[in-house]
C-alpha cells in the first residue's frame, strides 16, 4: 500500500502520541483509543482480542484494575470508561498483534502509523536521556571549576588585605 493511500486517512503522529499512557511502567494505548483509530467499536475490538487470547500474553495486553481505570478516567475525558466493566491497554507489541486479528486495511494502515508514534516516542526519550547525561557531565565540570575559582578568590582576597604594619611601641626613655 503506497504512502499516498496512507496519507488519506492518516492521523498526525502527535495526536496518537497523546493517546499513549504509562501504566505499570509500560507505554500503552487504551482499547477505546485504538478502536477509534481503527474505526471500529470498542466492543468489536475487545471481542476480536478475546477470540484470540493466545496472541496476547501479559506483556502485550494489560487488563486494568478498577483503581487503574478510576485513576485514568481522571486524565482521560470519558465518562463511559469510568463505568466500563473492563479496559484493556495494549503495549507496542499488542498493537502490532492487533493487525493480525483485525483484518481490515484501515487496521493495517493505522498500525503503521501507531508503530511510528511509538518509535518517535522512544527516540524522544532516548535523546532526552542523552541530553540529561550531557547536562550532568557539564554540571560536574562546572562544580570542579567552581571549587578552583573559589580557591583563586581566597588567594586574591588574602593578597588584597594590607599587611599589618608593626606597631610602634611607645617607650619612655629615661
Amino acid at each position: 500500500m503506497g504512502t499516498e493511500n496512507l496519507s488519506k486517512l492518516i492521523i498526525p503522529i502527535e495526536r496518537i502520541e497523546h493517546k499513549i499512557y504509562l501504566i505499570r511502567g509500560q507505554k500503552v494505548i487504551l482499547d477505546r483509543d485504538l478502536a477509534e483509530l481503527y474505526g471500529v467499536e470498542t466492543r468489536v475490538l475487545n471481542q476480536a482480542v478475546r477470540r484470540n487470547q493466545d496472541r496476547f500474553p501479559g506483556d502485550f495486553l494489560l487488563s486494568l484494575s478498577r483503581e487503574e481505570i478510576r485513576d485514568l478516567s481522571q486524565i482521560v475525558i470519558s465518562s463511559k470508561m469510568k463505568h466500563a466493566p473492563n479496559v484493556f491497554a495494549f503495549t507496542e507489541q499488542g498493537v502490532a498483534m492487533l493487525s493480525g486479528v483485525l483484518h481490515s486495511k484501515r487496521a493495517v494502515q493505522m498500525n503503521i502509523v501507531i508503530m511510528r508514534a511509538f518509535v518517535k516516542l522512544r527516540q524522544i526519550i532516548s535523546s532526552n536521556k542523552e541530553l540529561a547525561e550531557k547536562f550532568s557531565e557539564l554540571e560536574k565540570r562546572i562544580q570542579k571549576h567552581d571549587v578552583e575559582i573559589f580557591s583563586i578568590f581566597k588567594v586574591i582576597r588574602r593578597l588584597m588585605v594590607e599587611p599589618e604594619k608593626p606597631k610602634k611601641r611607645i617607650r619612655f626613655v629615661t
